[in-house]
């Protein structure tokens, strides 16, 4: 049987940050989900077929880095990106002096005005390069990038976090605090 790891992936983002209940399964509290459950509640869906070697390819091979195994690989979690309330573990940590978010541009007069909002997510999601903050940007329409202040941020006491796949998470950015960025 051929398997699109793609679309497979994309399905166990959905079912790992947003709605386990989709496939009939629950996350504890740090976002972990029993594998054997997951590919169960996968191969039940009918949408995907899923076993453990192709799960395995999913998270060794997925560009993001969006997946972790448990030592034991009987669970496996999102390492960020939640809408579901869950801890992940995440290390609050001094970010580079300047981060970069990027969006989309019909986004940049509510963010001019509101700041960097989590919206339907737990944290927002900052880039430690303009490139990535440029493909993200990209995937909802013309990009723009916004940069960020960070050092000065946590000189002020904000918080940052940085996820096990190396993306920078704060719990919003005032607007105060972001430029858009000329290249």
């Amino acid at each position: 049987m051929s398997v699109d790891l793609k679309k497979t992936s994309k399905f166990l983002s959905l079912i790992l940050r947003h709605k386990p209940e989709v496939i009939g399964i629950e996350l504890d509290n740090k976002g972990w989900a029993d594998v054997s459950e997951l590919i169960d509640g996968v191969n039940k869906s009918g949408k995907y077929f899923l076993d453990m070697n192709t799960l395995e390819e999913i998270v060794r091979t997925d560009e993001k880095g969006r997946y972790s195994f448990s030592d034991d690989m009987t669970k496996i979690r999102a390492n960020q990106g939640h809408s579901v309330n869950v801890d992940v573990n995440l290390k609050k940590c001094q970010p580079p002096e300047y981060l970069y978010h990027g969006t989309a541009e019909k986004y940049v007069n509510s963010i001019n005005q509101q700041g960097l909002i989590p919206k339907g997510r737990l944290y927002v999601h900052l880039s430690a390069d303009v490139v990535t903050a440029e493909k993200v940007g990209s995937r909802h329409g013309k990009p723009v990038i916004y940069k960020v202040l960070s050092g000065e941020m946590y000189r002020q006491g904000y918080n940052f976090y940085i996820s096990a796949n190396g993306v920078w998470l704060a719990d919003f950015v005032p607007a105060n605090f972001i430029t858009i960025h000329n290249y």
